[in-house]
């Protein structure tokens, strides 16, 4: 039979765990990125990274579709390690296109725009 005491240790130590120790927010266009840093019931801290996008229905109603990655404290150094190496290829060997600069399709924003024609509101 267990103690009271260790019931409420018990109960103390499940309110820990889960819980978000650290966050951050990452606003990077139409997508947020969450980055929490939480316990497991043994106190060791892993990373939860939550990708979050609004996606419009038809309708007009929306939803946020969210994405999750957990990483463990064991897989940080090579999970920190590919990613930079990884983003390093990319600022090596990306081509710079023009694409940058145009405007954004309004049905799909991330279609950009590339023939339009401005209209001022005095040649109606």
């Amino acid at each position: 039979m267990e103690s009271v005491d260790n019931k409420e240790e018990m109960r103390n130590s499940d309110s820990k765990f889960n819980q978000d120790i650290h966050s951050k927010v990452v606003r990077a266009g139409k997508r947020t990125y969450f980055f929490d840093v939480k316990s497991t019931r043994n106190d060791e801290f892993y990373l939860t990274i939550t990708e979050s996008k609004k996606r419009f229905e038809d309708n007009g109603n929306f939803h946020f579709e969210k994405h999750k990655i957990f990483l463990y404290k064991e897989d940080f150094e090579k999970f920190a390690e590919c990613l930079q190496e990884i983003i390093g290829y990319i600022n090596e060997n990306q081509v710079e296109t023009a694409t940058e600069d145009l405007p954004l399709n309004s049905k799909n924003e991330e279609e950009p725009v590339s023939n339009y024609t401005k209209v001022d509101f005095e040649d109606i």
